[in-house]
């Protein structure tokens, strides 16, 4: 009924990617030889060339990993903030705002991230998986309209700094559609890490791994990275640099219907995916009608009390104590699902039931939320059943370019709180709170199904209509991800400056009008977005049939995402 293009169905291999280029990427590594982790770390790199405006190969880039021994890991790919940054710094010295620029940047953890993945669980080396964004890099790619609108719309940023001006700003003004898109600066920092491995070859594949990355986290990148943050004002040190690993953390994993929902931890909002999962199921949605006024309601609900939780609790849990299994638990979803109203939209978010809470911002006065770095995503299942989901992000309108690196490093610190106090406030050493979180199903049958989307807070909601359009409503995977979508802004954003929009839906034109109204009737905000909008997420998924021995693959034509399979 909604799809524009067919479900792709292979027997070998499969990945789904945020733009085809980077699937083709991926699909090239499968085809020679190489597993889902080694594909998936060619697309995820690949995707941080891509799409520019919105990924960065210096960013974040969380991953989830099930092998097909059934061992399932996380790798947090998410970097710290400075050693020597004070705590209090933005509440002092900036109002309590996280201005734009250096000040907002935490250790990059992307490299490290996938260079760990590759070491643990790929069978190739850096330069192999690379080779591809060192190409599309160099030698250029064309300008889609997504990223010729993303520029436009923040020129004045880009202009800010001479060195992102440079690359997004040719000549002066934005590129074109068509145009060809060079970054010879990036395929030249990608292409040191590769050239460091080679000479290392004679050591072994893991020898070689360890070279890219000091390359990157003790060497020459480094130094440039650290003496470009002291002259600009920033904290970042090649002491932080070398200190960096990305933490190992097991999968969040709750059972649904007899399938396993994996995500992954509190660093990230990968837990508000199952608490509100699970609050829809013992709320009934599983009997109703699909994109109903009572199934959208209760959707919106949910999402809107698993994301006062996220408010409340959510953290870096090497700081903060966050007390998941009492969210997951019985007791607190049932308390937590006695607060909806079947007949009436609660205006704002439910207060906190398991601690004081925290200060919510005011409603904001803007139209719609404003949007910072957003992010990516790719999938693949190999022909041996191990599957890879990653979310990599971080923008490039909010920080300045390394001269001659081609990269910003990770100005992911914008997802801290300017507060201290609040759970995911800003500390030395610690991790901001992630919207990017890649997740996975086992499915009852035995298959996996990762799946994930870049959108910022509206990721999980995205994600889980996909979910429930797949594994209720019997769709095919493509159809599934076309159906139109709806999200719930009635929380504050994870972005500074962290706009709240209390009772605000946001719903793509397919819903019919009827519906809307009725949603409207019962307190809901309604905004429309367009038939298909880039900002209701963009959902990736690979799922694999053990039944059948086939995989299936979608991917999300909101923005330049495809899949491939063979």
């Amino acid at each position: 009924m909604y799809a524009t293009r067919p479900t792709l169905y292979g027997t070998r291999h499969a990945v789904s990617a945020g733009h085809y280029l980077a699937a083709a990427a991926g699909f090239s590594v499968l085809e020679a030889g190489g597993n889902a982790i080694d594909a998936g770390c060619a697309a995820g790199i690949a995707l941080g060339v891509l799409l520019p405006d919105l990924v960065n190969v210096a960013g974040v880039a969380p991953i989830l990993i099930r092998k097909a021994d059934g061992t399932v890991e996380t790798i947090a790919g998410l970097g710290t903030w400075p050693r020597s940054i004070p705590a209090d710094l933005f509440m002092r010295e900036h109002g309590g705002r996280i201005p734009n620029g250096v000040l907002r940047t935490v250790v990059p953890a992307a490299p490290d991230a996938w260079i760990t993945a590759l070491e643990r669980h790929g069978t190739m080396g850096f330069g192999e998986i690379a080779r591809h964004a060192i190409r599309y890099a160099r030698d250029g790619f064309a300008v889609y309209p997504l990223l010729a609108q993303n520029i436009r719309d923040h020129q004045a940023e880009y202009a800010a700094w001479p060195g992102n001006a440079a690359i997004f700003l040719p000549g002066g003004n934005p590129p074109a559609v068509a145009d060809k898109f060079v970054q010879s600066d990036l395929a030249r920092t990608l292409q040191y890490m590769a050239d460091e491995e080679r000479a290392a070859a004679g050591k072994g594949r893991l020898a070689g791994l360890a070279a890219a990355h000091a390359a990157f986290y003790r060497g020459d990148i480094a130094r440039e990275i650290a003496a470009f943050m002291a002259r600009e004002g920033g904290y970042l040190t090649m002491e932080d640099m070398a200190a960096y690993r990305s933490k190992l953390e097991p999968a969040v994993r709750r059972t649904w219907r007899g399938h396993e929902v994996l995500t992954c931890g509190p660093w990230c909002q990968g837990p508000a995916l199952l608490e509100a999962l699970l609050l829809m199921e013992r709320g009934g949605i599983g009997g109703m009608a699909h994109n109903s006024a009572d199934y959208i309601h209760l959707f919106t609900e949910c999402i809107k009390a698993a994301m006062a939780d996220r408010e409340y609790h959510f953290g870096d849990p090497a700081f903060v104590d966050v007390p998941l299994e009492r969210l997951l638990g019985e007791a607190h979803l049932g308390a937590r699902l006695a607060q909806i109203d079947p007949r009436q939209a609660l205006v704002g978010m439910p207060g906190p039931m398991l601690n004081t809470g925290t200060t919510l911002p005011g409603a904001a006065d803007r139209a719609v939320p404003l949007v910072e770095a957003d992010t990516s995503y790719c999938a693949v299942v190999d022909r041996w059943g191990n599957a890879f989901s990653a979310t990599p992000s971080d923008g490039s309108w909010n920080s300045p370019v390394v001269p001659g690196l081609g990269i910003i490093p990770s100005n992911r610190g914008s997802q801290s709180r300017p507060d201290p106090a609040h759970p995911c406030g800003v500390a030395p050493g610690k991790r901001p709170r992630l919207t990017p979180n890649p997740a996975m199903i086992v499915t009852e049958g035995g298959g996996v199904m990762p799946f994930g989307t870049p959108g910022g807070d509206v990721q999980i909601q995205a994600m889980l209509q996909v979910v429930l359009n797949v594994l209720q409503h019997g769709m095919e995977v493509q159809e599934a991800i076309e159906a139109p979508r709806f999200a719930s802004y009635s929380f504050p954003s994870s972005f500074a400056p962290f706009d709240f929009f209390p009772g605000r839906l946001a719903v793509e034109s397919a819903i019919p009008q009827a519906t809307r109204d009725a949603l409207a009737a019962r307190g809901h905000e309604i905004r429309d977005w367009p038939e298909k909008t880039w900002l209701a997420g963009t959902v990736e998924v690979v799922k694999s049939d053990p039944a059948t021995g086939m995989l299936a693959a979608g991917a999300d034509p909101r923005r330049p995402a495809y899949a491939v399979v063979g």
